[in-house]
């Protein structure tokens, strides 16, 4: 997917989001904006942009990759971290796949009886 990825024109498409759904687009804000606010979080910023980092590269959102990497640089984040954060994304992957083969072999034990 992230052949499709044009920073600049992409984000123009954000047009359509306004005119036709603006109140939802307006909810989604307002909530992203909390979760990431600056203060009053219990988590501090680098760590929840940090966060944000690792589940942007579990699920491969270039998009989520590149403004949460920024932000979590912006916030203090080093490249050490980002490094353990990539690491931590990659054994969570592989754990899921670990475990969700184990439903294969499930599977394949019903199928044999």
């Amino acid at each position: 997917m992230s052949h499709f990825y044009d920073k600049e024109k992409d984000a123009s498409f954000t047009s359509v989001y306004k005119a036709e759904t603006p109140d939802i687009l307006n909810a989604f804000a307002d909530f992203n904006n909390a979760v990431f606010a600056a203060e009053g979080r219990e988590i501090p910023l680098k760590y929840r942009e940090l966060i944000a980092v690792a589940v942007s590269t579990t699920t491969q959102c270039v998009y989520c990759i590149d403004a949460h990497t920024q932000k979590a640089i912006a916030a203090g984040a080093t490249d050490a971290e980002l490094a353990e954060v990539a690491w931590v994304s990659s054994a969570i992957r592989a754990g899921g796949a670990y475990a969700h083969g184990r439903l294969a072999f499930k599977t394949a034990s019903e199928h044999r009886h």
